[in-house]
């Protein structure tokens, strides 16, 4: 838009500068001056008209704009884009009433780094669009604002979804190659996470102003990113209490996996000063735990996980890792974070059984450990109060607080990624 205006300028004041020397000989000179300030004047006029449209396109609403108690969703314009090309949205709510604590909460649903599982026409291992039915409005857990036992139940909250297979930490255009029976096919994906991710996040810095504690979470594919992301909402709220949950996304150690998904999604350019001994070599997921815990020590952080988590196995297995168990995976990733550094305030909670994403279902007010409540450890965590590491000693099956509940999965987004395997 800013080059069109831009030719628009230099059009018009060729044709002025033409009219000027035209009139040397054929007009009055007053003639001149009047042709001359008109077409500066259109000029101006057309700057303006194009510079209130980019204004009006680009806008967006303010917090004091958004009904409270409601979520509202807020095309996000500007570089933001889904994998396939389509817009990006992302929603926010108001608590009910007055407050000065803000959660953020980063969406799941997959992830594509070769041709197969990225293409569009086929069956993607990720969710390529965002529309209406991605509000939060639809999940349960911490999204139930009629269950009292809501731990989040007065925070502020900024829900960003996902789109993009990369997740949320993509910052590259990549063109896969998918072998149809005749010939080859270019799939372009639009892995620009990092461009809608931190659109959220500035537009909440902007508009949640002061808070006095930020609790950062996400789902599998969202969960991944959150402790990065923790990074920058500690820069921006320098004065706030902040803790950080992952859910289901653990155990991911696969060094070829991080080399090649971070090298098609073009990871290394969207990272802080603090990696720069990074490479597409060294990089891993846990990396994002160990750089926040060393610069901001005084954040606590957490992960959930399942020790039989179907979705990581499927994952693993099309990353070509095998035979190994999952919650073997997960302690090594937990104990190489806690050995980077002298004092890493990282906890974790395992669960039993081969569930895929707590905090977006009933099972959050559910599931326990050794008589321990997942809701109420997560309770404490956000309250800033201590909290212990949590594992399950029988993990072939899930501990319910109440057993003959019906533990159901969130709409579209564990029962769908379990059927999909889509983290």
């Amino acid at each position: 838009m800013l080059a069109d205006e831009v030719c628009t300028c230099l059009s018009l004041d060729v044709m002025s500068y033409w009219l000027l020397r035209k009139g040397e000989n054929n007009v009055p000179g007053d003639r001149i001056v009047k042709t001359k300030l008109l077409l500066l004047m259109l000029t101006a006029a057309i700057v303006m008209l194009l510079t209130a449209s980019v204004m009006a396109q680009d806008a967006l609403p303010t917090w004091k704009d958004l009904p409270a108690g409601e979520w509202t969703m807020i095309p996000a314009g500007g570089e933001t884009i889904c994998s396939d090309g389509s817009p990006y949205s992302f929603f926010a709510r108001p608590a009910d009433s007055q407050s000065d604590k803000l959660l953020i909460h980063f969406q799941g649903g997959g992830a594509c780094w070769f041709g197969l599982i990225c293409d569009l026409k086929s069956n993607p291992s990720y969710d390529p669009t965002v529309d209406a039915s991605d509000t939060p409005a639809n999940y349960d857990g911490i999204f139930n604002f009629q269950n009292e036992a809501n731990p989040f139940g007065d925070y502020n909250m900024v829900f960003a979804p996902y789109c993009t297979g990369d997740v949320h930490v993509g910052n590259q255009d990549t063109t896969y190659v998918v072998k149809d029976s005749s010939a080859n096919r270019d799939v372009l994906i639009h892995h620009r996470g990092y461009a809608n991710a931190t659109t959220v996040l500035n537009w909440t810095f902007d508009n949640v102003k002061d808070p006095s504690s930020v609790f950062v979470t996400g789902c599998s594919a969202g969960s991944i990113p959150t402790p990065l992301y923790t990074q920058f909402v500690a820069e921006a709220y320098p004065k706030a209490r902040i803790e950080e949950l992952g859910d289901s996304s653990g155990s991911y150690r696969a060094p070829s996996l991080s080399k090649q998904v971070f090298s098609q999604w073009g990871t290394l350019s969207i990272l802080p000063k603090n990696y720069s001994d990074e490479t597409v070599d060294t990089l891993t997921f846990e990396d994002f735990y160990s750089y926040t815990a060393a610069a901001f020590p005084s954040i606590s952080l957490a992960q959930y996980n399942s020790a039989n988590d179907t979705v990581q196995v499927g994952f693993l297995q099309l990353s070509g890792i095998t035979g190994t168990p999952l919650k073997e995976l997960q302690d090594a990733n937990f104990a190489d974070i806690l050995a980077s550094g002298d004092k890493v305030d990282f906890h974790t909670f395992t669960a039993g059984g081969n569930a895929h994403c707590i905090t977006p279902t009933p099972d959050f007010y559910n599931y326990s450990v050794n008589g321990m409540s997942f809701r109420d450890w997560v309770a404490a965590l956000a309250a800033g109060d201590a909290i212990e590491t949590v594992s399950c000693t029988d993990c072939a099956t899930a501990e319910l607080l109440h057993p003959a509940a019906m533990t159901t999965d969130a709409p579209d987004m564990a029962a769908t990624a379990e059927a999909t395997q889509k983290p």
